[in-house]
């Protein structure tokens, strides 16, 4: 995560909600999963006869990317046009492997960090911070210095680093992504009646990317005891997104300006990707049909719209779509009470500071010179920043031009296993 911190925002900024993904993130910009040796940090966990929770919360901090001793055992490699014998024979050769044990020592040491929810820092902040003031939620992948100023870190219990030969990582008796669906019945592979609408099977990878971000979701506003009556907002940025210095002034604004004049704006976004300029946009919103593409990063909801979201459990987590913002787009048409209206800032107060990932195909990444571009467009617009006031410039019509519905599903996402996993996670304690 890109945080520019101001000393001025330091205190404000330190009193935020960390979701922190062992493997991988929730969004459509996935960075791949890590698989190697063990970090010298847990593997002093796992030899140390007896260790505290504080202990071993110390330990997990330092490296917050646990990878698992061995990597995931490949698929079998399946043709079309093999015969039956050819299918059986390979069938026979598919290992049977138990868990190791390491995996088992990380599974039970995220379920004790999950369960003591240690806040760091809090006798530094707790006297400042006001109640219900803003939480951040952020998502990190394997940049564990940027967690250094943050307090409470959760981790997603079901990554793939923690179920690697199994589901929902990758299990070596699925279904390898191409093959027919008549000779996945043949060979018996797990998932055989269970392929997306393009007819793939599963990719872990790919899938995990919804579980992580319907499980952040519902654990930050139902099992994070500090947050129990939250009546803020919860703001959802990622590792590598990159904030204004002030963001949280401009979130504030927003909050007071839907209460006053748009009480029916579902979600508060701090931009969307294009840089405006600032000049003469700093301190104005607009309020628009929520459109995943545009207003998926730097988004702030309150209770109220999370609970009108995990109504619509069944329909996210059957919809054949691997990406959750998509996933969302589809509720706000389908199973939500009214399409999302957004409050969304002209002038960007976050940016991407990414191009690496899932659905980058850049055979290098540069987050330096993106950091660059980005902090030259702040300090060239600094005496626009903390605006006193905000104007809504354009409103929708009071009918609305209507909610707007995903163009295709990308599949992904139709396994019923992901569908039931996704399901559960409202009855998790």
């Amino acid at each position: 995560m890109r945080f520019r911190i101001y000393k001025r925002k330091v205190v404000i900024l330190t009193v935020v909600v960390v979701i922190c993904g062992l493997a991988f993130w929730s969004s459509g910009r996935q960075k791949k999963s890590d698989s190697g040796p063990l970090p010298k940090e847990v593997e002093t966990v796992r030899k140390g006869s007896s260790v505290s929770s504080s202990s071993i919360n110390n330990h997990i901090q330092v490296q917050a990317t646990a990878a698992v001793s061995k990597a995931p055992a490949p698929p079998p490699i399946i043709h079309a046009n093999d015969t039956h014998q050819e299918i059986a024979k390979e069938k026979e050769q598919i290992p049977k492997l138990e868990t190791d044990n390491t995996t088992l020592v990380y599974r039970s040491i995220v379920f004790q960090l999950n369960f003591d929810q240690t806040i760091r820092n809090e006798e530094k902040f707790k006297a400042v911070r006001q109640k219900d003031d803003l939480v951040v939620v952020v998502q990190v992948h394997n940049r564990p210095d940027y967690l250094k100023l943050l307090v409470l870190q959760i981790f997603f219990p079901f990554s793939i680093q923690l179920y690697p030969e199994e589901f929902p990582g990758h299990d070596p008796k699925d279904c390898p992504r191409d093959l027919p669906k008549n000779d996945a019945l043949k060979l018996g592979c797990i998932n055989a009646e269970y392929p997306d609408s393009f007819g793939h099977y599963r990719e872990a990878k790919f899938s995990q990317t919804k579980h992580h971000w319907w499980w952040k979701l519902h654990f930050v506003w139902d099992r994070v005891r500090v947050l129990k009556d939250h009546k803020g907002m919860v703001l959802l940025i990622e590792e590598d997104h990159y904030v204004s210095p002030d963001f949280i002034h401009l979130l504030k604004l927003m909050s007071s300006l839907k209460r006053e004049q748009c009480p029916d704006c579902d979600i508060l976004s701090l931009g969307s990707y294009s840089h405006i300029g600032y000049s003469s946009k700093a301190n104005r919103v607009e309020v628009k049909a929520w459109k995943s593409t545009e207003h998926n990063m730097g988004m702030a909801l309150s209770r109220e719209t999370y609970q009108k979201l995990i109504k619509c459990t069944d329909t996210f987590c059957t919809y054949d779509d691997y990406n959750w913002d998509w996933s969302l787009q589809h509720l706000t048409v389908s199973c939500l009470p009214s399409y999302w209206k957004v409050m969304v800032s002209e002038a960007p107060r976050v940016f991407h500071a990414g191009d690496c990932g899932m659905h980058h195909k850049k055979t290098a990444c540069m987050p330096i010179s993106q950091k660059t571009k980005i902090d030259n467009i702040l300090q060239s617009s600094g005496n626009q920043l903390f605006p006193k006031n905000l104007l809504i410039t354009k409103r929708l019509p009071a009918n609305g031009a209507g909610g707007v519905a995903p163009h295709v599903k990308n599949g992904g996402w139709g396994d019923i296993r992901d569908h039931e996993l996704c399901k559960s996670y409202v009855r998790l304690q």
